[in-house]
């Protein structure tokens, strides 16, 4: 596993990277590398969304002839779980209970703040949820919609 590393070209990456990498539609890597020297506010790093990232499971947690690597795609964190689109193309929720390490292949996407489509994606997500609560909120009230009435 040691010489697998990430590199900058796709070419690089292992087999299984290197296929979801294309399968993606990603045609390098140059500027989405992780940033640890230098000014602090050019440095950047961390997971991010749609990153190839291997995922070790606690052997305790699995069957003893199970690899105890899950390799893949990022797709989301939660507070108890990671979600991975894995190198079968199998959606995985691992609990972050049996998780051991996290090692980062390479990333797909430049850093968060930089990702113009990333950022559009939250906040319309966040439009989303907020009418999602509000059409609860009036369902919870027995259909009233008069929550903006005093008195």
């Amino acid at each position: 596993m040691g010489n697998e590393r990430r590199g900058k070209r796709i070419e690089d990456l292992p087999e299984w990277a290197g296929t979801m990498a294309k399968k993606y539609g990603a045609q390098n890597l140059d500027g989405y590398q992780d940033v640890f020297f230098g000014p602090l506010i050019d440095r950047r790093s961390g997971l991010r969304k749609d990153d190839l990232i291997e995922i070790m499971i606690d052997s305790r947690a699995i069957p003893k002839d199970v690899d105890p690597w899950a390799r893949g795609m990022l797709l989301a964190t939660t507070r108890n779980s990671v979600e991975i689109l894995d190198e079968e193309e199998r959606f995985r929720s691992i609990a972050r209970d049996v998780i051991v390490e996290v090692r980062l292949v390479s990333h797909l996407r430049r850093p968060y703040i930089e990702d113009d489509e990333l950022l559009t994606f939250e906040k319309e997500d966040i439009r989303r949820r907020s009418n999602v609560h509000e059409q609860a909120e009036r369902q919870a009230d027995g259909g009233s919609d008069d929550s903006h009435l005093w008195g």
